[in-house]
């Protein structure tokens, strides 16, 4: 196994080996990948084939069709659709030929606003705290809020049944190869899961996707992924998020969750 504060090492072109690094671990299984880490090489992948600095990504979805071990995985990526105001592409990531993830990208060109006014939430609140000068921890930040506790770095001390909130500064998803804002983004939205599904008892549901919906990227190297919905019926769960930077929101996450409940993960044992 690589040793890197980073996700995964690069060792082909389409090759990505997980490091030992700590954080790359699922709390599900001890040889299972965490999903930001899948989001992230998603995002990573699509971003490095086809990022255009006049297009932004506005929506990535990962759908996770297989817990990745800890082994190496491989990329194959397609442009769907070039088009003038519109790009679609797919990421398959596989191991041992079979396929673990599949990423769907859709990339919009920036263009001027219409015109007029539209609804908007206020956005005072969901302006994200600085990390600066907090402690690093495995070479990332990690703070969570609920209630009236405040931020702290424990996830156990936010096993309520409040609102939630978290704010990331992640490490590099490929070693060497500094995070862009979309990556970014990308591998911090699956936070979304955490902060909707976290309940009195841990977490008992397991996301089996994620979608992240950017209006801009990011503009500060940490995001704050705040709790909006949680609905659940029947051992199925829907979560959605607002994702904000140092200037305020950015886009939404959205995760769809079953039950796992023999498998619960409760962080205050």
């Amino acid at each position: 196994m690589y040793s890197e504060i980073a996700h995964f090492w690069q060792t082909d072109t389409n090759v990505f080996v997980p490091t030992d690094y700590a954080e790359v671990q699922s709390l599900w299984a001890e040889d299972h990948v965490v999903g930001a880490a899948v989001a992230g090489l998603a995002a990573f992948t699509l971003d490095t084939a086809f990022g255009l600095p006049d297009f932004t990504p506005a929506r990535l979805t990962v759908d996770l069709f297989k817990s990745p071990r800890r082994a190496p995985m491989t990329t194959a990526v397609d442009l769907l659709r070039n088009g003038r105001r519109v790009r679609n592409s797919v990421c398959t990531i596989e191991q041992e030929g079979i396929a673990v993830a599949r990423a769907v990208l859709v990339q919009y060109r920036r263009a001027e606003a219409p015109d007029g006014h539209e609804w908007t939430p206020k956005a005072e609140s969901l302006v994200a705290p600085s990390l600066d000068g907090l402690p690093v921890q495995n070479g990332s930040v990690r703070q969570l809020q609920s209630a009236e506790l405040g931020w702290t770095s424990e996830i156990a001390d936010h096993q309520n049944a409040a609102r939630k909130r978290v704010v990331i500064r992640s490490v590099d998803i490929v070693a060497g190869q500094p995070n862009t804002p979309f990556v970014q983004a990308a591998a911090a939205a699956e936070a979304t899961s955490l902060v909707t599904n976290l309940g009195t008892a841990g977490v008992g549901y397991i996301n089996g996707d994620l979608t992240v919906a950017l209006a801009r990227l990011p503009r500060s190297d940490w995001i704050c992924v705040h709790a909006d919905t949680h609905w659940a019926s029947d051992g199925i769960s829907v979560g959605t998020a607002t994702l904000s930077d140092a200037c305020g929101p950015i886009g939404s996450g959205l995760v769809t969750a079953l039950s796992n409940r023999h498998a619960q993960i409760n962080f205050a044992n």
